[in-house]
């Protein structure tokens, strides 16, 4: 019997782990509708004011740009890592840490540091890399204003000289089963080129075209970082929706095993009760 109440505790714990990794699914499907509605409706914008400074910058002479377009010699690097501050969310974190390792081999000889957004990211590459503090209190607050300053400090660090190259590497939503890692290159901007042919007398420019473009570019930037922290942060409740859908899965399955070996060995010591019984009367008769 010591058997069956062994079986017993396990399909108690297995139980109690499965209500709390459906709790945990549910929480998440909440959370990650709000997260995918915000950056659902985001995208459109981003993408306009991306269409806007290139139509702008086709009908300019020369390079526009100023600080955020000079183009150095890569010898230090900054990689832009953003994880999340939690686990349990499958394979979220590990493809984005491994992205940077990836992309720290492709700059072998170069010094590569990271910029790390979110508490998992920094715990792990802190140990490998050198690494500038940490903004895990990010995503407690995740608005506009938190985020530009960010982009700010990064900003200011490329056009100091600080470093010559900065990138984001993050994992981009698609829906809640499927998140794409992915690299983007913050500074310096890459030349804007547009496929549309605009005329330089289709509008009236107030101030002129050039200012206009100075002032979109620190928009656009962090614009860009926002975008990509929105990306993580709805990606991440995703990753951990589908975990703890398929971690209930698996606890349920596993239930129903235990459940059926208490099952099986409970007829067995029954079984093997009524055995004894009979023979015990068999001897006596006999």
């Amino acid at each position: 019997m010591a058997n069956l109440k062994e079986i017993r505790n396990r399909i108690t714990s297995v139980s109690s782990t499965m209500q709390i990794t459906s709790a945990m699914k549910m929480v998440s499907a909440a959370k990650l509708k709000k997260a995918q509605d915000a950056i659902t409706a985001m995208r459109p914008y981003a993408e306009k004011l991306t269409e806007l400074l290139q139509n702008l910058s086709a009908t300019l002479e020369g390079e526009v740009g100023g600080d955020y377009t000079t183009q150095r010699e890569v010898k230090k690097v900054l990689l832009v890592a953003i994880t999340s501050n939690r686990g349990l969310c499958g394979a979220f974190n590990t493809n984005v840490i491994k992205e940077i390792k990836n992309r720290t081999e492709f700059y072998a000889g170069k010094q590569v540091d990271v910029f790390p957004i979110g508490k998992k990211g920094n715990d792990v590459l802190a140990k490998t890399h050198k690494v500038h503090g940490h903004h895990n209190g990010i995503f407690d607050h995740l608005t506009f204003d938190n985020v530009a300053n960010i982009a700010d400090n990064l900003t200011e660090k490329f056009v100091s000289g600080e470093y010559d190259r900065i990138e984001l590497v993050y994992n981009q939503f698609k829906n809640a089963a499927t998140q794409i890692v992915q690299v983007e290159q913050f500074l310096p901007l890459a030349p804007i080129k547009s496929d549309k042919s605009v005329s330089a007398g289709d509008y009236i420019f107030e101030p002129s075209k050039e200012e206009i473009v100075l002032t979109l570019i620190p928009k656009s930037l962090k614009t860009q970082l926002y975008k990509g922290i929105r990306d993580s942060f709805a990606s991440e409740h995703g990753a951990r929706m589908t975990a703890m859908h398929k971690a209930t899965d698996n606890a349920t399955e596993l239930r129903n095993q235990l459940k059926l070996t208490y099952n099986k060995a409970r007829q067995a010591a029954i079984t093997n009760e009524i055995l004894e019984i009979v023979g015990g009367a068999e001897a006596l008769n006999g």
